[in-house]
This record gives C-alpha cells, structure tokens and sequence, in this order.
C-alpha cells in the first residue's frame, strides 16, 4: 500500500513539473527606418510625377533600398526603362469623381464673386490631388489687395507644413515657403494661431534674419494680428498616417509602392523580350548590306536592319544563304503578370473598371460589381472630409472678407457643401441609376433631375425640366385651397 502512495506522488510530482511554465523575459527591438516623412512625400510625388528618368535617380539614391526594378535596373540601354503611369491616373481619376460630383454650395450670396475670382472648383480639384499624393495639406488664406479686393487662397502640400497638436487639437500651423536670392537659400516660416499670423525668415544655417532680405517679403509685417475666432490655414486629410500622430497617409504609401515597382518591372521586361523578339537574320558576309559611298559594311540597328554576321561555310555543296529566326515570347505569361500587378497597386483605392480597364474576363459580373464599390467607398471617405473642411474654409473666407471691409467677422452657420448620393463617373451610369430609382417610385421629378444633370446646368433650367417632365406624364400642379376659405 504504501508502494502504491509513493507511486502515485512521483506521478503527481511529474505532471506539476510537465505544467510548470515560465514566464517568457523581456524583449527589445531595434529598427531602424530608412525613410523620413520627408522622404516618404517625397516618393509618393515622384510617383505622380511619373518621370522614369527620375524614379531611377531617387530609387539608386535611396539608401537600405535594394532589390526592387527602379533601385537595381542599369543605367544603360540595356534595359528600356518604362513608367506605367497609373500612380498619377490613379489621383486624377478620384479628384474628377469627387469635383464633379460636388452639387451645391450652400452659402451667402456674396460668396458668389468670391468663389468665381478663387476659382473655387479647380482649387478644391487640385487640393484633393495633392493630399491624396502627400497625405495632407492646408488651405492658406491671405490678403493682397494688389492682386485682388478678395481674399486669395492656396493650397499647400503637407510636405511644407506642420501641424502642432495638443490633446488632439490643432493648435498652431507652420507652412514654409522657400525663397531664393543671390544663390542663396531662405526659409519663410509662417505659424498660424487663431488671430494671428507670426512670419520669421530663416537662412541655410537655421538662423533668424530679417524678412526684408527677401524683396518679396519687405512688405510683410512679422506679426498680423485680426478680429475673429479663426485661423488663416484650414488643414485637410483623407486617411491617418499610422507612423506619424495627427498627420496623413499617401495613398501611395503603406506597401502600395513596392506594387507600383513590380509593375513598372513587367511592363519594361515584357517591351524588352518584345524588342528582343524581333526577327533575327543570320547573313553570311558577303550578303551584308554595304554603303553606296564607300562598300563598307552597314552597321546592324534594333528597328532598320537587324542582322547577324555569320561566317560563310567553306563545305563543298553547300550555297550561303539567309537564315530567318522568330524566338517564341510568351505573352500570356507576361499580360498576366501585368494584370496581377496592377490589380495589386489598384486593391483598396479604385476599381478597374473606374478606369476602363477591362477584367471582366478573369471573373463574375457581381464580383465587378463589389470590385465597383471600392471606388464608391475611397469617393465617401473623401466626401466626407470635404463636407466638413470645406464649409469651415467658406467661412474662414467670408470672414476675411469682412475684416477687409472693416466689419466686424461673424461665423455663418448656414454654410454647406453637398456631394451627389452616387458618384457615377459617366452620364450613361447615372441615367441607368437614376431611371431604376425612378420606376421603383423611390425619387421624385425633381431629385431625378438634380441627380442627373448635377451642377451642368442651372437651377432655371433644371426647374423648366422639372415642369416639362410633369407636363409629358399629365402631371399637374395647383395651388393648395385654403382651409375654410371664405367670400
């Protein structure tokens, strides 16, 4: 009996050992990051640039940078090396969806003026690139009245500005402009607060000077105070960066460049095995083309007369002639990997067939049809951003525009910016989607008309088509009687 207890506490001993765990010690990392923020900007505009010669300068100069097409490719002609431009179409392509899709402004009727002399639509265009490119940016308000009686608007590129935040509040905004004179390089920082705008003029060494060193800035007052609750500089993001607190995300960045090397890569050695393809004629030397002027031997080229030099054989019976080679290029091979490329650099931001680009061989038309929706959910983020940006930006506008006559600024709380329901990038989509709303009876005549004709025509108009449409379904409007009316 006892055998048996000493027995079964060994077991017991055995199994608490077998479970006993230790505790794992504490780890650190090290890693070290091979791109500042700069530089990731910096990329992602050289990608919208789309200028191959440059991609291969800032790829070989990049350090930690090795294996990719643009890094490792020659510098010679060995290898024709090909930009895809999709990066920039990309952008483009979002910005048109969104400008044109933006239906009204809801706003006081001097904004009007204001909006024609700015140019509003092609500001709010071009702001919408550029953040979608750099991550953010700012929306500069300032006052010349030798350029304009109205207040005059830029946008400024997240590359040249930053953010100071507390709590998650934006706080103050630097934007710097550089300046050059006499070969020699100035920095112009002007740090925006609530009231006040502070300018200090800053050499190469990083040491204050004055801002009449530049003639441009002689004028300019290093403090300017103004009436109103409000800032000069209005920031704006789509996506949040997430290596960098409170600033945005490129849509270019996050992996997404490393896709659009690869496709630059089969895109350049798919034309170079073409190139490489073309028919080769082995002749013997006596057969070479010689010049007319002197006899000597024409040299072969890639497009004119490309040939081989062979020796002519001295076996008896056998005539010289040309020999005709075709190499075999696999081109189903090389379409696919440039359709599974660009589908990786497209994932998450915009669908194919946003772009005309034709996959609807390679699956279902309800899957393109999800793949559609992405394009919708990337406009919808955008959108909403705008919605809220923009009106704050009219305001801050409208203000300025105040204390440039002398009165006191006042917020207007009425302000709106309104962006259509669907977003068809064609007028073919929109009167499909809007015909299908209309025959389920979910629209009314007049919606169906805003919907479709957007801000292409006027509200006279449209309302002269509200009537018309009415008029062809036997529609007819009165005036609604008067309750108990009497004589």
């Amino acid at each position: 009996m006892k055998i048996l207890e000493r027995l079964g506490e060994r077991m017991r001993n055995m199994v608490r050992n077998w479970l006993r765990i230790t505790p794992a010690t504490g780890q650190s990392f090290v890693i070290d990051e091979n791109k500042t923020r700069e530089t990731e900007v910096f990329e992602a505009q050289m990608w919208y640039r789309g200028d191959a010669n440059e991609l291969f300068q800032f790829f070989h100069q990049l350090p930690g940078i090795r294996g990719g097409f643009w890094s490792s490719v020659p510098a010679d002609s060995s290898v024709r090396k090909i930009h895809s431009g999709l990066p920039a179409v990309i952008a483009d392509t979002l910005a048109y969806i969104v400008k044109s899709d933006m239906d009204d402004i809801n706003a006081p009727d001097e904004w009007e003026d204001i909006s024609q002399k700015l140019g509003f639509g092609d500001l709010v265009g071009q702001a919408i690139i550029d953040t979608l490119v750099s991550g953010d940016g700012v929306f500069k308000i300032s006052v010349d009245t030798d350029l304009s009686p109205y207040p005059l608007v830029e946008f400024v590129s997240g590359d040249n500005v930053e953010i100071e935040q507390r709590r998650g509040v934006v706080e103050a905004i630097v934007v710097k402009t550089a300046y050059t004179v006499s070969s020699l390089t100035y920095i112009l920082h002007e740090r925006y607060t609530k009231g006040k705008v502070e300018s200090v003029l800053f050499d190469s060494s990083g040491v204050a000077v004055p801002l009449e060193i530049v003639p441009e800035l002689a004028g300019i007052k290093p403090v300017v105070e103004f009436s109103g609750d409000y800032m000069l500089a209005i920031p704006m993001m789509f996506f949040a960066s997430p290596k960098y607190k409170g600033r945005g995300k490129s849509i270019f960045t996050g992996g997404r460049s490393d896709c659009f090397d690869s496709l630059d890569e089969v895109i350049s050695q798919w034309w170079d095995a073409v190139r490489q393809g073309r028919v080769k004629q082995y002749l013997p030397e006596s057969m070479i083309p010689r010049r007319p002027e002197d006899g000597s031997l024409l040299p072969p080229n890639s497009f004119g007369n490309n040939y081989i030099s062979v020796t002519a054989p001295v076996i008896e019976g056998v005539a010289q002639k040309i020999e005709t080679v075709q190499p075999d290029i696999q081109y189903d091979a090389y379409a696919s990997s440039y359709m599974n490329a660009m589908l990786m650099c497209l994932q998450g931001i915009i669908s194919p067939a946003t772009l005309g680009i034709d996959v609807g061989k390679m699956s279902s038309g309800e899957a393109q049809r999800e793949k559609k929706d992405v394009t919708g959910d990337t406009r919808n983020t955008i959108t909403a951003v705008l919605e809220r940006v923009l009106p704050q930006l009219i305001n801050a506008i409208l203000m300025t525009a105040d204390n440039m006559r002398g009165v006191a600024p006042k917020e207007r709380e009425d302000v709106s910016v309104t962006f259509g329901e669907y977003g068809a990038p064609d007028f073919d989509s929109r009167v499909e989607t809007v015909g299908k709303a209309a025959t389920y009876g979910i629209m009314s005549t007049k919606t169906q008309v805003d919907e479709l004709w957007g801000g292409s025509q006027d509200d006279e108009w449209k309302a002269g088509e509200v009537a018309r449409i009415k008029a062809e379904k036997g529609i007819l409007t009165a005036d609604e009687p008067s309750v108990g009316g009497g004589a």
